[in-house]
């Protein structure tokens, strides 16, 4: 039972990443919506159905199968500890943020200039911290969930926080392949709530086109940044004009 509770839970976090709602499985499966959520509480689906909702998203079975498989052997988040260390070693940090999106050890050296023995020991650092495997001929596998994130208001969330107003908005944004919208307007809750709910699934397109583009090679493939935040904000500058 409890690795059908695994595939299940699996089988929805693939679903909303492809943006599949009840109501989409229920017009496939022929169902209900209700029918839809009670086989999900209940967990008792047949493969027939299985099959055809993974083929909705461009999956084999095997293919959910395996991506539980990783999932139970993968890290979602580190420790603040952990953190710490990952944030107080700046080469570290680096690697770390190179490896968490894809890097493999060459790739490491076709973009920086690093010292071999020290590369290798920051990366046995992560191997020892869970984050990959390090293996014969330093090999790397990587071991964080493809939810992974780092700890909110944690100590590397901290860090690059710091650093976006300095360094990130350090720019004009008129290169092709950089981009600024600054909008402002009035929204009530509910909207407020429905645009984020949009942004996340922006977020969730940014990470399927990483993946898509990891067949190519890291020359190919360049450091890239997106940041959305929305907030109900004013200029601190209309403070004094506020009842």
């Amino acid at each position: 039972m409890a690795q059908t509770s695994s595939l299940i839970k699996t089988l929805k976090k693939q679903l909303k990443a492809h943006g599949k709602t009840y109501a989409d499985i229920a017009l496939l499966l022929e169902l209900s919506e209700a029918s839809v959520k009670r086989l999900f509480a209940e967990e008792n689906f047949t493969l027939h159905r299985l099959e055809k909702i993974c083929h909705s998203m461009g999956l084999e079975l095997s293919d959910l199968m395996q991506t539980m498989v990783n999932t139970q052997n993968s890290v979602s988040q580190l420790s603040w500890e952990q953190e710490e260390i990952i944030v107080s070693d700046m080469l570290l940090l680096m690697i770390t943020v190179c490896i968490t999106n894809g890097y493999t050890y060459n790739d490491l050296f076709a973009q920086y200039q690093l010292d071999e023995h020290a590369c290798i020991q920051k990366l046995a650092i992560l191997d020892r911290l869970k984050i990959i495997d390090l293996l014969p001929g330093n090999r790397i596998k990587l071991r964080v969930a493809p939810d992974f994130s780092w700890i909110k208001k944690g100590p590397i969330q901290q860090f690059f926080q710091s650093k976006i107003e300095k360094d990130f908005f350090n720019s004009q944004f008129d290169k092709n392949n950089e981009s600024l919208v600054v909008l402002n307007g009035l929204l009530s809750e509910r909207g407020n709530l429905e645009f984020q709910k949009r942004m996340r699934r922006l977020a969730r397109e940014f990470s399927d086109l990483c993946a898509e583009d990891k067949s190519l090679s890291i020359d190919q493939r360049h450091g890239t940044t997106m940041v959305v935040a929305m907030r109900q904000w004013q200029y601190s500058l209309f403070e004094n004009y506020q009842k």
